[in-house]
């Protein structure tokens, strides 16, 4: 690689760390309707006892949560790579960029 600037391969890390800090939202509702529901059926968790009002009504709050996330993330991540890569990076580009965003939730898991 001539001409490679190391920074250009921090930039989107640094970025998707930055964007994990507010998909600790999302995260956290995909979990709680997981094991409310699905997971909850199979046994694998205990579902809430105070959660009576249904799953539809979680679904109708999730699912734009999640799609509005996951849409400005890819935006974003197309955007950088397009922007600082002009051949294929020398890493697995979407592989670090979901683990670089999903730190700050395992981060907080960790410390909680």
């Amino acid at each position: 690689m001539k001409n490679a600037q190391p920074w250009k391969s921090f930039v989107p890390m640094a970025v998707n760390l930055l964007l994990g800090i507010p998909a600790i939202v999302p995260i956290f509702l995909v979990w709680y309707v997981l094991s409310n529901g699905p997971l909850a059926e199979l046994g694998l968790t205990i579902r809430d006892p105070n959660e009576d009002d249904g799953m539809l009504l979680w679904l109708v709050i999730v699912v734009p949560v999640v799609a509005g996330f996951a849409g400005i993330w890819t935006l974003v991540n197309i955007w950088l790579r397009r922007r600082l890569f002009t051949v294929p990076p020398p890493y697995p580009y979407w592989l670090a960029c979901v683990t670089a965003t999903l730190a700050p939730f395992f981060v907080g898991i960790g410390i909680g």
